[in-house]
């Protein structure tokens, strides 16, 4: 992937810049990584599901959760929020409800964690976006279909 942003500098740094600051965030590498999947499969990226299942497992996922977090379900109730408000945020544009960050709230997110929330997603969208239109080969071992 990152070859073929490559192609265009002002695109790669944005990418990483914006990868390496949300990795200095609040949100775990595994919370991460179940946004990437929750959102990757939202959007059909098979690239994206193979990259972060594989990543998903490194960080210590298991098959269950990487599952679960592809269908935006987890069992913890916050890691639950974290991803359903990832769904919405895809499914529904950004037009999130009152009734959508009250429950986020509800289940144990502050504000800060909401705002990474979004980021994560809007970075994933951003990857998902551009290896569907770049047709970029997989090159990790296929996810399997749900």
């Amino acid at each position: 992937m990152t070859q073929v942003m490559a192609n265009s500098p002002a695109v790669l740094n944005a990418y990483l810049q914006f990868s390496g600051a949300l990795s200095a965030g609040a949100l775990p590498a595994k919370t991460r990584e179940k946004i990437a999947l929750a959102v990757g499969e939202a959007n059909h990226c098979d690239y994206c599901l193979a990259a972060h299942s594989t990543i998903g497992k490194m960080v210590g996922l298991t098959a269950e959760q990487i599952h679960e977090s592809r269908l935006a379900k987890a069992f913890d109730p916050k890691s639950n929020a974290v991803l359903q408000l990832s769904r919405n945020i895809v499914d529904k544009r950004g037009q999130l409800s009152d009734r959508d960050l009250q429950s986020a709230r509800q289940a144990g997110l502050n504000d800060g964690e909401i705002a990474e929330v979004v980021a994560n997603v809007v970075l994933n969208i951003f990857t998902n976006y551009f290896n569907i239109v770049a047709g970029t080969d997989v090159d990790f071992p296929a996810a399997p279909k749900l």
